[in-house]
Formats: structure tokens, C-alpha cells, sequence
């Protein structure tokens, strides 16, 4: 048996519990993996909460992406071996001793970077490479991040940056030191923020990577001129509203590798700000769940 963290029915914290299940064998297109770290996202508590739909046969384990060692790989699996450390998507649950990776959303670990750091990468990173890449601005022109402080934001200012582009993000004042260590420009997020966005750019800004939606989306979309240029992760609804789009999503083995391979030389921090044993799942779940986890918040396993 294998100790996993998980929720028995859909709802608040009080429904996660710590489970015992059995070692799992890797299904076609599966590795099999002693888990080492997992990363914690807003994605975990929402579909606790069943926001996200209720179709998971309970009970259900948490967490999306992790990484670890190959134990064993499944049929019509290639590229992947037993003993070959890796991180991706998590088939089963990612905050587990042992899980099932997806083989086709997973990519061998430079030696040259944690675990700890490769399990931030399938779902933060990657959805922040995706949305910088969306959105479509390019070198000289201004992104607007809305909540540049979280995994997803941090990640993403630092590859626009990267790129040439200039970024303001939205983040609360007692966040201003860690937005600019990003290379960002801070705005308070809240009531005025246009005001403040215009402030700092007064012709407006080129494109708008939406991570918080809502009325603060509401308001910076008026300091951007062309509106397809405005792309969400967490409210499509409001996006479209306001003549946006959800994010495309294309991420691929290759994008996984190629972010690994930045960690490794040093050029991306997933910024990695708070460390919990799988013992203490339930306070690193709150962290993020409250709203005000900075960077990227990780399940040490092993």
C-alpha cells in the first residue's frame, strides 16, 4: 500500500483525508513512479470543491503534477526506463508515495535541477508558457499579468522578460519587492487599478494575461486597445465578456523539456517559496487555497 492525500467527497477542507491505496501498475501510455515532489495549484482545491465538474470516482487523489523515478513503464511506452528520473502530469494523483504519469505529457529531469523544481513545471510553468505565447506580444511591447505573484504569473514574467517584453502585474503592495525581483512593474491590484495601470503606462498596455479574472479584469481591459489580445487561465466567462479568450493550451513533451532545460541554466526560477512535507498535504493545499501563496508551494515526498 501506498499513503496518498486525497478528498472522499466533493466540498471544503473537510473533506480531504490522508488514503491507503494499492501500489498501481502503469496502463498503455503510463510510468509508473516513486514519487519525490509535487506541485500544488489552484486547479487541486478547485476540483475538491467540484468547480470544475463532478465526475471523479471518489475517493479521488490529489494533485496534477509530479516528479520522481521510473519503477516501471507501461505497454507502448518508449523513451522511458525503471530508474530513469523524471516529472509531468500525474494520472492518478500527484500527492501520493507512488502514481501514474502520463508517458506522452512527461520528460526525462536534467541532472542539473530538483525535483522539487521539476514538479512546478507541468502545470504552472507550462500553462505560463502557454499563455505568454497566446497572448502575442513580442519584444518592445508591454504585458499586463493580473497576479503575477502566483506560480503561474512569476513564471510567466520571468519568460516574457526573457523575450523582451516589458510586464506590469497586478499584486497586493506587501508583494511589491517580489514583483520587481521578476523583473515587473507592481500595480495594487483592486479597486483603481486602471488608474495605476495607466500610470505606469499611459498608452495602454499590448496584451493582458488574465490569471484572476473578475472585476479586475473588467477594469484593465480598458487600458488595452486591441481586446483579442486578452487571454485567461481561471474565467473564461469574463474573458469572452469582454472580447477575450480562454488560454490554448499546447504544451508538449518538448515544451517540458525545453522549460527543464532553463531551470538547469539558470535563466527561469520557478520561485519556489514554501516546502511541505506529504505529512503537512493540508496546509500546503490552504496556502495556495487562501489566495495569497507567493511563487510556488511544493509537497516534498520523498
Amino acid at each position: 500500500m501506498a499513503k496518498a492525500f486525497g478528498f472522499v467527497d466533493y466540498g471544503g477542507p473537510e473533506k480531504q483525508e490522508f488514503l491507503d491505496r494499492p501500489v498501481l501498475e502503469p496502463g498503455p501510455g503510463q510510468l509508473a513512479i516513486t514519487v519525490r515532489a509535487a506541485g500544488v495549484n489552484p486547479v487541486d482545491w478547485k476540483i475538491r470543491r467540484g468547480l470544475l465538474g463532478r465526475d471523479r470516482e471518489l475517493p479521488a487523489v490529489m494533485g496534477q503534477e509530479a516528479a520522481g523515478v521510473v519503477e516501471r513503464v507501461g505497454p507502448e511506452v518508449t523513451g522511458f526506463t525503471p530508474g530513469d528520473e523524471v516529472f509531468g502530469l500525474a494520472a492518478a494523483g500527484a500527492f501520493a508515495e507512488q502514481t501514474l504519469l502520463l508517458a506522452a505529457m512527461s520528460a526525462l529531469k536534467p541532472a542539473e535541477v530538483g525535483f522539487d523544481q521539476a514538479a512546478t513545471l507541468p502545470v504552472a510553468a507550462a500553462t505560463a508558457d502557454d499563455g505568454v505565447r497566446d497572448v502575442g506580444v513580442g519584444a518592445g511591447q508591454t504585458l499586463l499579468i493580473l497576479g503575477v505573484s502566483g506560480g503561474v504569473g512569476s513564471v510567466a514574467a520571468q519568460i516574457a522578460r526573457s523575450r523582451g517584453i516589458r510586464v506590469i502585474g497586478t499584486a497586493s503592495d506587501a508583494n511589491r519587492s517580489f514583483v520587481e525581483s521578476l523583473g515587473a512593474v507592481q500595480v495594487r491590484y483592486g479597486g483603481g487599478v486602471a488608474e495605476r495601470i495607466r500610470a505606469v503606462a499611459p498608452d495602454g498596455v499590448d496584451g493582458i494575461l488574465d490569471l484572476v479574472g473578475g472585476d479586475d479584469a473588467r477594469a484593465a481591459a480598458t487600458t488595452l486597445a486591441d481586446r483579442s489580445r486578452l487571454v485567461a487561465t481561471s474565467d473564461p466567462a469574463t474573458a469572452a465578456e469582454l472580447g477575450g479568450r480562454y488560454i490554448t493550451r499546447s504544451s508538449t513533451p518538448e515544451t517540458l523539456a525545453a522549460l527543464a532545460g532553463l531551470v538547469a541554466a539558470g535563466e527561469l526560477d520557478p520561485r519556489i517559496s514554501a516546502r511541505y512535507p506529504l505529512a503537512h498535504a493540508a496546509e500546503a493545499l490552504a496556502l495556495v487555497e487562501s489566495g495569497h501563496a507567493r511563487g510556488k508551494s511544493v509537497l516534498e515526498v520523498a
